[in-house]
Formats: structure tokens, sequence, C-alpha cells
């Protein structure tokens, strides 16, 4: 397999690959409930992922574009305890992001919580480009009667910011959802940077069992791994953080610049 760095703006296999608007994508994977299987992907292995999707794929298309910047504003309170409650492996726990988009407007605020059973729901609702740093009192509400803790949605301060490339697929065999997510940074408050170089997060969207992905991924020796951009991003910006979790992909894929390097 070639070792190639693959270039920011696109993927050579999307061009190849059926178009699927996002009203249609949502009609057939909306999966807000749902189990997410998150792995870590050099250039190479990439490419050969990309070079055997099965005809039942499609790529999201909008205005022409198949891969799109995003950038989320992760808030945490100042004790970290959306951090810590992932950190100890707390089966019940939540996180808080406004998302925006390069080609919107608008951005929205978003909450990923975890029930007793691991699955993911996500809830979501719409706000300002402007107000994608601060959380102002609707949104504290929005965020208090989503995950039952006022207090906690009180306290709420901007803790992260991440920005990354996303490409994102379906397979209507299946419906499930695969994205592609690269040039990753995570840019802390006091202006360091953590990264993950020219590697790549996959991760798999199902209603439950294994989709199609996962299971070529699993017959190369590609396992799940134990990332995420919050968490991960955050605790190498800040390893004095409890960060046992993620240790091996800390070591083996993240790297500091700026303040936290030193």
């Amino acid at each position: 397999m070639s070792t190639t760095t693959l270039p920011p703006e696109t993927l050579p296999a999307l061009e190849h690959l059926e178009a699927i608007s996002l009203d249609a994508l949502n009609e057939v994977a909306a999966l807000q409930t749902r189990t997410d299987r998150k792995y870590i992907l050099g250039p190479a292995e990439l490419a050969a992922l990309l070079g055997q999707l099965p005809d039942s794929i499609r790529v999201l298309e909008i205005g022409g574009q198949r891969s799109f910047g995003y950038e989320s504003t992760y808030f945490d309170t100042p004790d970290h305890a959306s951090y810590r409650s992932a950190a100890h492996r707390r089966r019940q726990r939540w996180k808080v992001r406004i998302r925006s988009y390069e080609t919107s407007p608008d951005a929205m605020l978003e909450i990923k919580t975890k029930d007793g059973r691991g699955h993911t729901v996500k809830t979501r609702t719409g706000c300002g480009h402007g107000e994608r740093h601060t959380l102002d009192r609707a949104a504290r509400s929005f965020v208090a009667e989503t995950i039952g803790d006022a207090n906690a949605s009180g306290r709420l301060v901007p803790s992260l910011t991440t920005s990354y490339r996303r490409s994102t697929f379906v397979d209507l065999a299946d419906a499930s959802r695969l994205t592609i997510d690269r040039d990753l940074v995570c840019t802390g408050w006091t202006g360091n940077r953590a990264s993950i170089g020219e590697q790549a997060i996959i991760e798999t969207k199902s209603s439950g069992s294994p989709s199609a992905t996962d299971r070529w991924l699993w017959s190369h020796g590609l396992r799940p791994t134990k990332v995420s951009k919050y968490c991960t991003g955050l605790a190498a910006l800040h390893p004095e953080l409890p960060h046992n979790k993620w240790n091996r992909v800390l070591q083996r894929h993240w790297t500091v610049s700026g303040p936290a390097a030193k």
C-alpha cells in the first residue's frame, strides 16, 4: 500500500463515489441514538479502506463539496466534571459543545450523553455563528434540561476548541454512517495546541450491530481505539488531569506545541 500523504482538501477516492444530500442521508440514517466505534488510521490504511468501499456507499455532498471544515468549542466546568466522568468511566455522562461549519452561517449546540447501556444519544438545537464560544441563558437552560444538572450547566466555561476536515458516508445496505476526520488540531484557551498529524480518526455509527466497515477493519487487524477529540486533546494539553484510559493513544498519536510543550 502507498504511504503517500493524502492532500488535505479532498480524498481522491471520494470523486468516484455516488453522492447523497444531507436531507437524504438523514432520512436513511439519522442515528441520534447509536453505537460509535473509533479508529486511528495512517494514510496508507485510510487509502486501503477507501479503495474497498462497496457500491452501497454514498458520500455526503453539499454545494459540490465532499469534505468540510468543522470547528467545535467544548464547554466544561472549571473542575472538568465532563472530562472526569469519561476519564473515570462513569456509565452515565455528558459532553457539551457548539459546532460550526465552514459552509453554513449557523452553528449547533450539541449535547452528547451516554445511557446506562453505553449508547450515545445526541440532542441539538440551533444557535448563531457569533455565539459559538459562549452559552447564553437559553443555551444553559437547554443544557440543564438535557443533562438533568442545573448546577453544572450554570458553571460551564469554554474548555477546548477543535478544528478538522470531515467527510461523511452512509451505507444504504445497513443504514450505518462512517465519518473520516483529518487535519485535527485541538487548541486550549492559553493558545497551546495538540494534533495527530497526518493520521485520520475514523468513526462508525450504527444502531448497534457492527457495520460492514467495522468488519473490514477488524479483518485487517485494525481495532477500535479509545479516542475522544475532547478528552484526548485536553489530556494531551493538560497531563496533570487523570488520563490512564487514554495513555496508549496519547503516547502513540498525539503531539503538543506551544506552552504545554515546554
